[in-house]
């Protein structure tokens, strides 16, 4: 997270942890005519709803989320200038922003972004392998690759399709390769792709 994210992240996890829900993260986007604020929040691990089953983040949780922290952040005011804000579920492509979401997702498929480049590369998806101290250390293409936390300008998890039986497939039961033969528009809709749902 930036300097200016982390700040308020700070200043608003209370208020969402007051709210029973737990803050992942902030982005904090600036742009010519008004910053996008994106808050992140999600239910605390191993809280079932009514049914048993874990629970997870309704639009009731982001609206409650949207109406506290706006109240706060126009108290507060540590935002010069107009701004956006969005309050989100992590998704299946979560984002990691700590040195514990890397903990709790070990094993799993990230995509980084690096805040200054190292051994030539600025990006990169690996399973995340290990976490020592404030270091990373993710496999790609079968080689090692390790970085400190802080060097993290974003992180997602990738999430297996096939595993979530979302990916695409042709009939036999394989996967199916996305194959571009022409630039030329055709009539053919282009809806056979599945969108990833939230």
């Amino acid at each position: 997270m930036t300097d200016k994210a982390t700040e308020i992240s700070r200043l608003l996890a209370p208020t969402v942890e007051s709210l029973g829900l737990e803050l992942l993260g902030i982005e904090y986007l600036p742009a010519p005519g008004g910053a996008l604020v994106r808050l992140y929040i999600d239910v605390p691990a191993g809280e079932a709803g009514d049914d048993g089953e874990p629970r997870a983040v309704g639009i009731e949780d982001c609206e409650a989320v949207s109406r506290e922290v706006s109240a706060q952040l126009d108290v507060e005011d540590p935002i010069s200038g107009n701004y956006t804000l969005e309050v989100s579920s992590p998704g299946l492509d979560r984002p990691l922003f700590t040195r514990a979401h890397f903990e709790r997702f070990a094993g799993q498929t990230a995509k980084v972004t690096l805040k200054l480049p190292q051994d030539g590369r600025r990006r990169l998806t690996g399973s995340i392998a290990r976490i020592e101290g404030d270091q990373i250390t993710f496999l790609v293409d079968g080689a090692e690759f390790t970085t400190a936390v802080d060097n993290i300008d974003k992180a997602r998890l990738v999430p297996d399709w096939a595993a979530l039986g979302l990916a695409p497939t042709k009939p036999g039961g394989k996967r199916r390769q996305d194959t571009t033969q022409s630039d030329k528009p055709t009539n053919k809709p282009a809806a056979d792709k599945p969108t990833p749902a939230e």
